[in-house]
């Protein structure tokens, strides 16, 4: 049975969340999606573990049915957390990000290393110079065509909505390992995540390029909690080598999911899954 509410911040911004499973029992897991700028889109990731721990997900700020038109900073988006784990009666939380939300928890744990039981960082955060990579994977998965028109969409002052769509499906189905599916994961998600928050995105990526999270690593391995692992897809356009990196830095393990990209449980759900449900039983007791 999934629970929705919304929650008011200290600065009056309404967060809207979903629960699912027992939300008497505790820690509780806090799956935290990535953009930054998009809404939540993990609901196909809670029912996964929701029987051995609450799943708690949320529409970050400006995102979604959490309307915004402040300004963005990190340290506001780690206070939301802090505010909705206290609405939510959850001292201690078992945090689970993916791509951006690898970052927010991380700065979370670095604000609030009490407040984290485990954490798991699912396809990031990505360090370093790490967009090299990245970009020269997008090319060789798009054709020439592919490519000019991305660029021809991204150039425009205003987009309609039929443009906008396809802008996201050319930006977003080289996130897989299988270019056909991909394609149609893309194009979904360019319908469903939206609107996309693109000053929200310009204002913490600028934030994060003045504040990287790549200077604060010994102070984030200092503060990790016991459990903490990463993981990654092995097809991620981003280079696993940068999560492989990260993962010496921190003394983390990592599980790389072959036959798979950016959004792993897409491509390898049981692997995912199995995955998952260790690492919750592991870090709840189940």
């Amino acid at each position: 049975m999934e629970t929705q509410g919304l929650t008011s911040m200290t600065d009056e911004a309404q967060i809207r969340w979903m629960a699912l499973g027992d939300t008497t029992r505790q820690p509780a897991v806090i799956l935290l999606h990535g953009g930054p700028g998009l809404p939540d889109y993990l609901g196909d990731v809670a029912p996964m573990i929701a029987d051995l721990a609450p799943v708690y997900r949320y529409d970050q700020r400006g995102t979604g049915k959490s309307p915004w038109l402040g300004r963005h900073s990190f340290a506001r988006h780690v206070d939301d957390l802090a505010e909705l784990l206290n609405a939510w009666d959850v001292p201690k939380a078992v945090l689970i990000g993916h791509s951006y939300g690898t970052n927010l928890a991380s700065r979370f744990c670095l604000t609030h290393p009490d407040r984290v039981a485990a954490m798991l960082l699912m396809c990031g955060p990505f360090v370093g110079d790490w967009r090299t990579g990245d970009r020269a994977e997008r090319g060789r998965r798009m054709s020439a065509a592919q490519q000019e028109q991305l660029r021809a969409l991204e150039e425009l002052p205003h987009r309609t909505e039929e443009q906008e769509v396809e802008l996201l499906t050319l930006a977003w189905f080289t996130d897989h390992a299988d270019p056909e599916r991909g394609w149609h994961w893309a194009a979904q998600g360019a319908r469903r995540r939206r609107p996309v928050n693109w000053a929200m995105n310009s204002q913490l990526g600028k934030e994060g390029r003045a504040d990287p999270l790549g200077e604060r690593l010994a102070e984030l391995r200092a503060c990790l909690p016991a459990r903490a692992e990463l993981l990654g897809g092995a097809d991620d356009p981003r280079p696993v080598s940068a999560l492989e990196a990260l993962a010496l830095r921190l003394d983390l393990p990592l599980t790389r999911v072959d036959d798979a990209g950016h959004e792993p449980w897409l491509e390898q759900p049981n692997t995912v899954r199995a995955h998952l449900r260790r690492f919750v039983q592991g870090a709840v007791g189940s």
